[in-house]
């Protein structure tokens, strides 16, 4: 779990309750022998500082290139795309894709939202939208999960790493994390 900022409290408790030993990553000695990386929601401008200021953009694009899963929720799908409409330079470029931040508009024009993703169930997943990033483009070498009430996709992975313009860590719904312990196991039985 990138702990610098951003909802990371409950998706330490979403992965506790999915059977995973979450880890807060604050320096680069915390990703070592990490099986796995979440990117939390929060203020992508400041995780993005903070990413360069304590050392963790390479170490964390090693681990991704080691073929560690990665999940990015609302700031976090902004820092794993390739592609960032208001022209800020990416962070990680993991995603095929394009986003806009606050593309859903501010604070006030938050909302909730039941998101279909068929690879997770027929019951449709509720999503929480907060200052949420829109994707704008997705790539060939990217699928969308989901889409949102809008068409827009709100759900999108590529290979190992997945992404969500919502945060499903505050809804109960735990399928998101049980998916990436899931991409845990495949990865070890790929290595073994």
């Amino acid at each position: 779990m990138l702990a610098l900022q951003g909802a990371v409290r409950e998706h330490v408790a979403a992965i506790r309750e999915v059977g995973g030993e979450p880890v807060e990553v604050r320096l680069p000695r915390d990703l070592v022998d990490l099986d796995a990386l979440i990117l939390p929601g929060g203020e992508s401008t400041t995780m993005r500082k903070l990413i360069d200021a304590y050392g963790l953009r390479e170490p964390i694009l090693s681990l991704a290139r080691a073929g560690a899963p990665m999940l990015g929720t609302c700031a976090g799908m902004i820092l794993l795309a390739d592609r960032i409409a208001d022209g800020d330079e990416p962070v990680f470029s993991l995603l095929d894709m394009e986003v806009r931040r606050n593309g859903y508009g501010r604070q006030l024009e938050s909302f909730e939202a039941d998101v279909d993703i068929p690879s997770l169930g027929e019951a449709p997943l509720h999503g929480v939208f907060i200052r949420a990033p829109v994707v704008t483009a997705v790539g060939p070498r990217a699928e969308v999960l989901a889409t949102g009430p809008d068409g827009r996709p709100v759900a999108v992975r590529q290979g190992r790493v997945l992404a969500t313009a919502f945060h499903p860590e505050l809804t109960g719904d735990l399928r998101l994390h049980r998916l990436l312990v899931a991409l845990i196991g495949d990865r070890a039985e790929r290595t073994a």
